[in-house]
Order: C-alpha cells, then structure tokens, then sequence
C-alpha cells in the first residue's frame, strides 16, 4: 500500500514493486491532492502519471515505459531514467522532465507546458506540436517536428533526416548538424526576437548553451495551400 513519507517534503510514495499504477493514477485523480509525490521501483510500467490536472510534485525514481505524464496538466513530474514511446504526449500545461533519453514521439501533439529531455530523444520527437515548449540536450531522430504546428524544438545536439517535414509555424532551434530536412521546412534568419526566445527557453530548462550555436529552421509556406506542383511533396 502506498504510505505516507518519512519527511515533510515527501506527502505520498508509491512503491510500484506492491503497488499497481492504476492505484496510483487513481490516487492522483481524486479531488485531494497531496502536493508532492515520489513513485519508487517504476520498471518500465506504462501510463504512470497520466491525466494529471492539479499543481503535483511527482518524482518517479527510475525508469518508465509507454505515455508517461501524458495529458498532464499543472503538474510537474520529473523521470529519473529513461522513458518509452510517447512521453508528455497532450501536455496541456505544467513540466515534464526526463533525466534520461526519450523513445518516439516524446511530447506527441503537446499544446502547452515544458519538456526537457537530459538525453537524446528517438524519431518523430514533437510530432504534430501545438503549442508545447520541447528542450532536449542531446540529439533528436528522423521526421522530429513533423507537422509541428504552433511551440518551439529545441535541440542542443544533432537532428536526422526529415527535420520538420510539413512544418506549420512551430520554430526549430538546432545547435549541431541536420541529417536532412523535410518538406517545406527551411533554415531562417535568428534575430534578435528569436535569441532572446531561446535564451529564455535553455534557462527555463536548466540547460547550459549559447543561443549564439544555434540556428534557425521554420516553415517556407509552400504547402499551405495546395498547388498541383507541388504534388510530389505532400
């Protein structure tokens, strides 16, 4: 059963090694809410966190599987280790920190809040974004940002191939080499605006680059519209 913690700063702990995530999340989504939460022994369960709408503290001390903290909203959770497929997917608000590497799809179609992923993220990272902030310190995968509408991808290492394939109005900030661009995604001038935008973004982050590394890359405005032309690119 889960049990109250030792310290003043730990309200609740979870030990997942008893304690299953459905009576965690059910825990989470009652009217009460304790304020800080550690969830121990996570051994690559999925779904831990999700569907979160009160201003937690959740701690999950190892690694986690599938859609962690996905459609979380006001909450902060914070993953030390790695994480599966589709983590903060349909963040509305809050933060999400990943002190590992992130699977596909990390921040899939998240529409508001933060993201900060310490390692390297898999293919497809801020797919169809809408709003969401994405920080990642090392490397993204092929097609990350494709779609990407609305937000910013902010990426400290390198990007692969098909960076911000069909790329709505979503800014890319890359510190290292692209493998390759996707559709109608094209590098842009950083300016003063932008600078200012990223500087505030790695510090939100706690991430330590000079914005003055980075370059730019958004859409070209090609594909708004469709023109028989430009069939081959859809």
């Amino acid at each position: 059963m889960a049990t109250p913690g030792a310290t003043e700063r730990v309200a609740l702990v979870f030990d997942l090694a008893v304690d299953s995530v459905r009576e965690l999340n059910r825990r989470l989504h009652e009217n009460d809410p304790v304020g800080r939460v550690r969830v121990l022994n996570p051994g690559g369960k999925h779904n831990i966190a999700v569907g979160l709408d009160a201003d937690y503290e959740v701690e999950i001390e190892g690694h986690v599987g599938y859609y962690c903290a996905g459609m979380n909203q006001l909450a902060s959770v914070r993953v030390r280790g790695n994480c599966g497929v589709g983590v903060a997917e349909n963040m509305m608000s809050g933060s999400v920190v990943v002190e590992g590497s992130a699977s596909q799809s990390a921040g899939a179609t998240a529409r508001g809040g933060l993201l900060v992923i310490h390692g390297d993220a898999s293919a497809r990272c801020g797919i169809s974004l809408k709003g969401a902030d994405l920080v990642v310190r090392g490397s993204v995968g092929h097609m990350s940002a494709f779609m990407a509408q609305k937000g910013c991808l902010v990426v400290c290492g390198d990007a692969g191939e098909a960076l911000g394939d069909s790329l709505y109005e979503a800014r890319l900030y890359i510190r290292g080499s692209v493998a390759g661009l996707g559709a109608d995604c094209i590098e842009k001038e950083m300016r003063d605006e932008h600078l200012e935008q990223l500087r505030g973004l790695l510090a939100r982050a706690e991430v330590e680059a000079d914005a003055a590394d980075f370059r730019r890359y958004g859409s070209a405005r090609q594909l708004y519209n469709f023109k028989v032309d430009n069939v081959g690119a859809y």
